[in-house]
């Protein structure tokens, strides 16, 4: 099985945080990678148990910062404001005793 993975945090005690994808397109995870002396093994998180890890954990913001590198502020677009409503949005019901307007 191929991996293919992305560092995404090096620990100063020698840990290593990675984005891993498999073969499949949606086996997305985080792999981390306990330094040598620790005498830890490799393990997988899945990418939702990660992602709702403390909110101040290095590997978890390093992780949101390269999500958010994914949309460059140079290439975002911000939709432009229209006075109807969003393509395929139900209109609106009338509120009671409201004029309808026959069509």
């Amino acid at each position: 099985m191929t991996i293919a993975r992305k560092l995404i945090h090096a620990a100063s005690n020698g840990d290593n945080w990675f984005l891993c994808v498999g073969e499949n397109p949606t086996d997305v995870f985080v792999l981390h990678e306990p330094n040598g002396p620790s005498g830890g093994r490799p393990s997988r998180v899945e990418l939702s148990t990660f992602l709702s890890s403390r909110a101040d954990c290095p590997e978890r913001l390093a992780l949101l910062g390269v999500i958010g590198s994914l949309v460059s502020a140079s290439s975002a677009t911000v939709p432009a404001s229209s006075s109807g409503p969003e393509p395929g949005a139900a209109g609106a019901e009338p509120t009671p005793g409201e004029m309808v307007s026959p069509t």
